[in-house]
């Protein structure tokens, strides 16, 4: 399903140049749920985004379903992104303007889905949030605003969750709820997910843990298989 093979990111700080992450490789079979911990500026962030097609490695391949993400264009990119890979953020980025229903509901109408509104109700049933559907984001807590992002990732039904630190913003009660929400949704439409995050409660519960050390893969407990 993912493939890093040498994988490199290098940006200028300055005069010089700083490695964020150094050659890594690894493989994510399709269905995997894999935690990604280090210790700030490990590489984590950076390494997520990539996988997202969200910024480009300064060396190295990507592969997402068999297809390179590093040779495409940002149109593919972005149709990538639509159809097989769900994000979830720690600060949420809900469109504030929109009522909940409706920010889950927009990249169910972007890519044309057939019958959206029925999609969107289903979701929201999905993260308990039925009766706050019209609420807009200033209106709900942090968890519930965490559970509406989920909801959303959700639409197109991808293949591929990652979460970015979803839990960070939480107290341990909200994140421990959205934590199981992602953990059940995993498991039910079998996808793969890969989760950054601090909390090594929550790291150690993947099938997977990988730990960043300055940029480079200084463990990796699951196998690729």
């Amino acid at each position: 399903m993912i493939t890093l093979s040498n994988v490199t990111k290098t940006v200028k700080s300055g005069t010089e140049d700083l490695t964020i992450l150094n050659d890594v490789s690894f493989h994510v079979p399709d269905g995997q749920f894999v935690s990604i911990t280090g210790a700030s500026g490990s590489g984590k962030s950076t390494l997520l985004g990539l996988i997202a097609g969200l910024d480009s490695p300064s060396s190295g391949e990507i592969l997402v379903d068999n297809d390179s993400i590093v040779s495409m264009s940002e149109d593919e990119l972005a149709e990538t992104r639509s159809k097989k890979i769900g994000f979830v953020f720690q600060s949420f980025h809900l469109i504030p303007s929109l009522t909940a229903f409706e920010n889950v509901m927009i990249p169910l109408e972007i890519n044309g889905a057939e019958n959206p509104r029925a999609r969107a109700e289903e979701l929201l049933a999905d993260v308990e949030l039925t009766n706050r559907g019209h609420h807009y984001p200033s209106e709900l807590s942090g968890g519930e605003q965490q559970r509406i992002a989920i909801a959303r990732a959700f639409a197109n039904r991808p293949a591929i969750l990652l979460a970015d630190e979803p839990t960070g913003n939480l107290d341990s009660k909200n994140g421990s709820h959205i934590f199981d929400l992602m953990l059940q949704m995993h498991e039910t439409h079998q996808i793969t997910l890969i989760l950054v995050t601090h909390d090594m409660n929550l790291a150690k519960r993947a099938q997977r843990q990988i730990v960043l050390v300055d940029g480079r893969i200084d463990s990796d407990s699951g196998s690729a298989t």
